[in-house]
């Protein structure tokens, strides 16, 4: 897969169109700022761009453009129809907006559980349909995607979370897999705890839990999460100039161009670490059995 990174004959980075999303704060903000920072054209999208002006301000003035984006809308994705028609290639898409909701499972509403599903995924995969034929005809693009280490293993009160980032994860690497053929890029950022707001103000269920949860893990971690008090030792901006150069192929991404996973967050190694330990053990329970079931052949005569 070629990478995007150079102008033909030149050794100066291309200069990219990036739509980015969930803008208004963490690592939206922090992409925006550097590729700004880098020379490039950033499309900054948030819900509600009145309600952060300065913000607004300070990417129009440094030649970007900032539009409303609400990903629970189910025809969110004529946004990017809109910019591609006014000639305006999106070179990268960015899908940083997302929202956390704590507690344990049982708890949740349907209300809720579509809130957290629409924005987390759906969002995302409306916006990945609406780039992908103008990046597949133009054979080039790349598109991240932001998820989270719930998705390779969630923990206690954060099951709907991680389950919404399982799906984003699963849809992110078939989607990586069907690209390849049309030289567009599908990365997958696989996050730990970062100094965001998102991580600070997870939102907390509706219902109150069961008394029978008292002093049990589950409702230590829906406290903690629900109310910040948890130590966070990832940098976002560290962060995000390590998405930046795998999207550009320069430093730690040049020569992985074709690489679909980036994991950031020691916190997130662990959690690699723990899911893989789960998948070696398991195999060591059950692998016999799992070779053990096929059709069983006739014998010959």
């Amino acid at each position: 897969m070629a990478s995007i990174s150079m102008e033909p004959g030149t050794s100066s980075e291309r200069k990219l169109t990036w739509l980015i999303t969930g803008c208004s704060s963490g690592f939206g903000l922090a992409l925006a700022r550097l590729a700004q920072a880098n020379g490039h054209k950033v499309i900054a999208t948030s819900r509600n761009p009145s309600r952060m002006p300065d913000l607004v301000e300070e990417i129009t003035k440094n030649g970007g453009e900032w539009i409303r984006l609400d990903q629970e809308e189910k025809e969110c994705g004529r946004v990017i129809e809109e910019v591609e028609a006014r000639g305006q290639a999106i070179d990268v898409l960015a899908n940083s907006a997302g929202i956390g909701m704590a507690g344990p499972v049982e708890f949740f509403t349907e209300e809720e559980v579509r809130h957290v599903m629409e924005t987390n995924f759906f969002g995302p995969y409306r916006l990945m349909r609406a780039a992908a034929p103008y990046m597949r005809k133009r054979r080039s693009g790349v598109i991240v995607n932001f998820s989270s280490g719930s998705g390779v293993e969630a923990r206690q009160s954060l099951g709907v979370y991680g389950a919404s980032k399982a799906a984003l994860d699963g849809i992110t690497k078939t989607f990586h897999q069907e690209m390849q053929d049309f030289n567009v890029r599908v990365v997958l950022l696989h996050l730990g705890a970062f100094n965001t707001p998102m991580v600070t103000k997870v939102a907390a269920i509706s219902k109150s839990i069961y008394p029978e949860y008292k002093d049990t893990i589950t409702e230590k971690f829906y406290t903690a999460l629900s109310t910040g008090d948890f130590a966070i030792h990832g940098d976002h901006v560290k962060a995000t100039q390590a998405i930046y150069d795998v999207v550009m192929g320069k430093g730690i991404g040049e020569g992985h161009e074709k690489e679909m996973i980036l994991p950031l967050g020691r916190d997130l190694a662990e959690r690699i670490r723990e899911h893989r330990d789960r998948i070696d053990h398991m195999m060591e329970v059950f692998g016999e059995i799992c070779n053990n079931v096929d059709v069983d052949t006739p014998e010959a005569p």
